[in-house]
């Protein structure tokens, strides 16, 4: 077999390949939303029953798994970057033994209390079947997220993005398999659809896991090479390892449960607010547009952005180790430019343009467009904080991001309580709309907390007019220019093309005043033409 050799990126080619990835992986995830949501049989109420069974099934997941890549990453990371891959590769193995252990107890506890979960918890009984479904990928994602870590340590990220695309792939195509099937089998029963739709997620689970077993298998005698050349070793026990492992794993978990607890505030409390002045199967239908539809296309920057949050990790850790904190700082600010450079077009087009984007992909389910207009407004502060937790995880500042976001989802449960149950025909923000406001104002806490505490940390150089102010121009010409247009043509040539007509040229329109009003200096541009 002819040698490979473990490969490693630098700062930009690693926040390619992984937007590339994160990309892909969204687009197939809207395919399948696409699909299930206008599938007959299955729409908005089908939607509930699948959303609120997974978002309880993400927060066992957090709790078992979430923030062990990024923290394997950094222990790793910092490993490596004094070169002690011995080091480096325990650290890997002890925290497969101890998260696998976790992700076990984990997936017991969810398969043998779905009934009691989804009938007191929940209140919709129909999401006992999904739970169940689901309850065995906690484990192998788990083990998964431990080997992801180990890689992306050593930046290598192309590991992590072609597991994430081949779990998405295999989730998207047999989603749609499974539904059909279990639609055949039912006589179309939306509960029996909605856990053939999950049951997806665990098979797809299972493949990555496959795949990067067999890519560490591959690679184990380069990696026992380099363990055999290591320098700067010191032998530590191994309950010192876990307890390493443990102090930089709780608190980046924190953030994902804190984020995954964001979500469950609205499993628990919409349907249950909004009993108040409609009926149970009116209310899932709103949960449902709410989960389904509005959360899938409001997290789709997040693909373009959770790149730069996953590799500033790495590199301010590894920057971090040797001391070099210009390095850390240049990678931050020029993070949150590019943050800021994704995030607003994104939300201006969202509330612009959310009927005509709800009829494009929903035609057989198109209601929601107030409460995606809502909701598109934290698109902003979401993947900032996004980028500002990576950069206050890589500083060793852990738990920040997670009592930042403690505050927010304390804010967003009150709000919760008091808006959900309201008529909307009483006051505009009741109802479900009442929810999607409440995460916007919980996610603007978390990162307006998230950045006082970072200014004070390193001291960042930002120009209000280069990072604020041109954007904002850029972002606001787009705005209009394409919105005229999109009602100017839609009569002519129809309401779907003129919308996808519109928005590629609002692109263009974008990128092209960015570079007239120089939003980026020369220096940037050549790191952008480097890729480093």
């Amino acid at each position: 077999m002819k040698k490979r050799k473990l490969q490693k990126e630098n700062f930009m080619q690693s926040v390619l390949i992984l937007m590339f990835s994160q990309v892909l992986i969204k687009i197939l995830g809207v395919i399948y939303k696409l699909y299930l949501t206008n599938r007959e049989g299955f729409g908005d109420k089908g939607n509930a029953v699948y959303s609120s069974g997974f978002q309880i099934y993400a927060l066992f997941l957090t709790i078992s798994s979430v923030g062990v890549p990024g923290a394997v990453a950094k222990l790793v990371s910092e490993r490596v970057a004094i070169g002690d891959y011995k080091g480096a590769h325990r650290t890997f193995k002890i925290a497969l033994i101890a998260f696998g252990t976790i992700g076990f107890l984990c997936s017991t506890i969810l398969f043998l209390g779905a009934k009691y979960i989804s009938n007191y918890f929940l209140q919709i009984p129909e999401a006992e079947l999904t739970l169940i479904a689901l309850s065995p990928s906690i484990f192998l994602v788990s083990i998964s997220c431990v080997i992801k870590g180990y890689f992306n340590g050593r930046n290598n990220l192309k590991v992590t993005a072609n597991a994430q695309s081949l779990e998405q792939l295999f989730k998207t195509a047999l989603s749609v398999i499974l539904v059909e099937l279990t639609a055949i089998i039912s006589g179309v029963d939306t509960t029996v659809m909605a856990a053939g739709a999950n049951l997806a997620t665990t098979i797809s689970t299972f493949l990555c896991f496959f795949y990067l077993y067999r890519y560490y298998a591959v690679m184990k005698k380069e990696i026992k090479l380099e363990i055999k050349n290591t320098i700067n070793h010191k032998p530590t026990r191994i309950r010192k390892t876990i307890k390493q492992i443990f102090s930089v794993s709780i608190p980046m978990s924190m953030s994902a449960i804190l984020g995954t607890i964001n979500k469950n505030i609205d499993s628990m409390t919409v349907v249950r607010g909004l009993k108040k002045f409609l009926s149970e199967d009116e209310a899932k239908v709103e949960y449902g547009i709410l989960s389904g539809k509005v959360d899938t296309l409001v997290t789709l920057p997040m693909s373009l952005n959770m790149a730069f949050a996953t590799t500033l990790i790495t590199t301010i850790s590894s920057a971090k180790a040797i001391g070099n904190e210009k390095l850390a700082k240049s990678k931050i600010e020029f993070s949150l430019l590019l943050t800021i450079l994704i995030g607003l077009p994104c939300m201006v087009g969202m509330i612009l343009f959310a009927k005509p984007i709800l009829q494009l992909l929903f035609p057989n389910a198109s209601s929601g467009s107030f409460i995606y207009q809502i909701s598109s407004l934290g698109i902003i502060f979401i993947i900032l904080e996004q980028t500002i937790s990576g950069a206050l995880h890589g500083l060793g500042k852990m738990l920040v991001p997670g009592f930042a976001l403690l505050v927010g989802v304390l804010v967003k449960f009150i709000i919760n309580s008091y808006l959900v149950p309201i008529n909307p025909q009483k006051f505009i923000l009741g109802g479900t709309a009442g929810a999607a406001f409440a995460t916007v104002i919980c996610h603007l806490i978390a990162v307006v907390i998230e950045f006082c505490i970072l200014k004070k940390e390193i001291n960042l150089n930002l120009d209000f007019k280069k990072y604020i102010i041109k954007p904002a121009i850029s972002t606001i010409i787009m705005g209009i220019s394409s919105k005229i247009l999109y009602e100017s043509i839609k009569k002519n040539i129809g309401r779907n093309i003129a919308l996808v007509f519109s928005l590629g040229i609002a692109i263009i329109i974008y990128i092209a005043f960015i570079f007239i009003l120089k939003v980026f200096s020369k220096e940037e541009l050549s790191k952008l033409k480097r890729r480093n």
